[in-house]
């Protein structure tokens, strides 16, 4: 496997995640702004582009765990932003013990693995 594959893999299975993670802590974002946080707090390592990330936004819409309103940015362009709903921060809580749960199971295998 690819060193691209290996990063697309791991994106998709936690982007939602980590969307609703910034949103939950920053407030209502725009696209651009959300692209731009994750990437931040990734250390550069995760570069989301428009074809990732915002059908993500969508998907999120529509399960009801986010919202959208058109407002300005600071740019004075329009901007579609995105916040939290109640039903998302449940769901970020839901998602942070399964996580927690994962990483917990793949830190045994590693130090089983360094035991060898």
């Amino acid at each position: 496997m690819s060193t691209g594959e290996s990063k697309s893999d791991i994106l998709q299975g936690t982007l939602d995640l980590m969307v609703l993670r910034t949103l939950e802590t920053m407030g209502p974002q725009h696209g651009f702004g959300l692209a731009k946080r994750i990437q931040q707090i990734s250390g550069g390592a995760l570069d989301l582009n428009q074809g990732t990330l915002y059908p993500a936004l969508l998907r999120l819409e529509q399960r009801g765990w986010i919202r959208s309103r058109w407002g300005t940015s600071d740019a004075n362009r329009r901007a579609k932003y995105y916040e939290i709903t109640r039903k998302g921060r449940q769901q970020v809580e839901k998602e942070s013990e399964e996580w927690s749960r994962t990483v917990a199971i793949m830190e045994r295998f590693v130090r089983l693995a360094e035991e060898d």
